[in-house]
């Protein structure tokens, strides 16, 4: 499955990118970079993957790094608005540990060949490029933090570690780009199902005290 066709949720990617031209290029640029790397791969592959010749490609992105900043970013704000929903949602910190997990495991999952590239091509930026992209992951870190802290407050989790165990979480859900494969035996949402109970049970989850009283 190519960048372009990985759909979820009612997400199509790169919608937010026009014109149509600077899309195709972007959606080739994803697919070049997860296959080949970034440092791999050229300005050439990547136009000759969206059926442009190369000086096209300059029309619309002046580097082949100022490609790799947009993907990321988007990617980026993309899974920050996925945990600050969650983060904010109703229920207990449970419900939202569950709702955080099964959608960032999801998207994972569904995006593998979009997120490869997101999470793993970080050092490629340009230094302040990947300054800017540091401050969106820990705006990330922030959400699952407070979620977590919510639930040692309440009474519902038992960790010692909340910023050891963020780090856990999100690195749990991040590598599942790394292995996931559509020719597997799960789905993206049986995936996201199996991490979110596999999350729940590191963080010893239990019902809220006053939730317990009733």
């Amino acid at each position: 499955m190519d960048s372009a066709a990985e759909t979820s949720g009612g997400y199509v990617p790169w919608s937010e990118v026009t014109p149509d031209a600077a899309r195709r290029l972007l959606v080739a640029a994803v697919d070049a970079f997860a296959e080949r790397g970034y440092h791999a791969t050229t300005t050439r592959d990547i136009a000759g993957r969206a059926g442009m010749s190369p000086a096209a490609l300059y029309i619309h992105y002046k580097t082949k790094e100022e490609l790799l900043h947009r993907i990321s970013r988007i990617g980026h704000d993309k899974a920050l608005e996925i945990l600050e929903t969650a983060a904010s949602g109703p229920g207990a910190a449970a419900d939202r540990l569950d709702a955080a997990v099964r959608s960032f495991v999801r998207w994972h999952a569904a995006h593998h060949t979009t997120a490869r590239v997101v999470q793993y091509e970080l050092d490629a930026l340009a230094p302040e490029h990947r300054t800017e992209i540091v401050a969106l992951r820990r705006l990330s870190d922030a959400a699952v933090r407070r979620i977590l802290a919510d639930g040692v407050r309440a009474g519902e989790f038992d960790v010692p570690d909340v910023p050891g165990t963020t780090l856990a979480v999100l690195s749990l859900c991040i590598d599942v780009a790394r292995w996931f494969s559509t020719a597997g035996q799960r789905t993206p949402d049986e995936v996201g199902a199996l991490y979110a109970d596999l999350v729940l049970r590191m963080v010893g989850a239990r019902p809220a005290a006053g939730a317990a009283q009733k």
